[in-house]
């Protein structure tokens, strides 16, 4: 029987909605509740609340993880988008499922802790990286500290700092011709330098785990490479949030394997929607707008005809 080789993709943040754990498992809601001490409200209220988020997120993710694993299906290759690192690295069996979310709970209070007012990101649409870099490089200082962030695509890019030093990079970014540059909802300067208190605690935290030798590819944010080292892993855990995430790379390093399939998780089709920009040699699934079922189905229809 023919394998499909197949791309999971697990976004971040953004795309939470209420309601969106409506279909989870009760019991692990549940018991990740236990495992937290963090009561998971799926409203609108609630997603004011950056824990909030990133364990509804992670919890969303794992359920359907765990659905298709239960039908039979494996990643060929997993791919996360800053939070989204957490549910890849238990998609490739690196880290089980009371760990993970005792550590993206550590993850989301640190970084709301963190820098309580004043800085955040922005993103840039339709300027280079190196333009954009440009751009950062004449509002830096150590005063007012911005940093270019993540590499979402060719033409899009996040810059990460001091809400005053995003706005001054913002508005120049208008006047060399972006078609978009506007502050995000985020909180804090994630993706740069300015993480390192949050990185080395969580450092800390993860060396006291179990972890396992992945099952799978794994693409790493901090530097885009396709990694099969525990090692590499752990420290893509760990520090994800001082680095840009290298998403454009990630996805040209994915498409050199070839995959037939990729799978986007819940929330949202943001990055099916980038992959479709890039290539028309694959099928594309996304279970934000289907069921497990419908994706199962599609699934064993494809690797029949392959």
């Amino acid at each position: 029987m023919i394998i499909l080789r197949n791309l999971w993709l697990f976004p971040g943040q953004g795309g939470q909605n209420p309601g969106m754990l409506d279909q989870v498992d009760p019991q692990l809601k549940e018991q990740v509740e236990k495992w937290t001490n963090v009561k998971l409200l799926d409203t609108a209220e609630g997603y004011q609340d950056s824990v909030q988020i990133q364990l509804s997120i992670l919890l969303l993710q794992i359920d359907q993880v765990d659905q298709l694993k239960k039908l039979g299906w494996q990643p060929t290759l997993v791919a996360g988008h800053s939070l989204g690192i957490f549910a890849a690295a238990y998609a490739a069996g690196v880290i089980n499922k009371e760990d993970i979310f005792k550590l993206v709970t550590l993850r989301a209070k640190l970084m709301q802790e963190c820098y309580p007012e004043g800085y955040g990101m922005g993103v840039v649409v339709g300027l280079s990286r190196p333009e954009v870099k440009k751009l950062v490089a004449e509002v830096h200082s150590d005063t007012n500290p911005v940093y270019i962030s993540n590499q979402n695509s060719e033409m899009q890019n996040t810059i990460s700092g001091k809400l005053i030093a995003i706005k001054q990079v913002l508005a120049l970014a208008k006047e060399n011709g972006a078609s978009k540059a506007k502050l995000l909802h985020v909180p804090n300067p994630s993706h740069s330098p300015l993480m390192q208190k949050t990185a080395d605690q969580l450092n800390t935290f993860i060396a006291q785990l179990n972890l396992h030798q992945p099952s799978c590819i794994y693409l790493a944010n901090y530097n885009g490479h396709a990694v099969r080292s525990l090692k590499d892993i752990k420290y893509d855990l760990g520090n994800n949030v001082i680095y840009p995430v290298l998403w454009e790379t990630m996805m040209q390093v994915a498409l050199e394997y070839q995959p037939d399939v990729s799978s986007e998780f819940s929330p949202g089709t943001a990055f099916t929607k980038l992959l479709k920009a890039k290539t028309d040699q694959l099928h594309m699934v996304t279970l934000s707008a289907m069921s497990i079922d419908d994706a199962d189905y599609l699934f064993n229809k494809w690797e029949k005809k392959e």
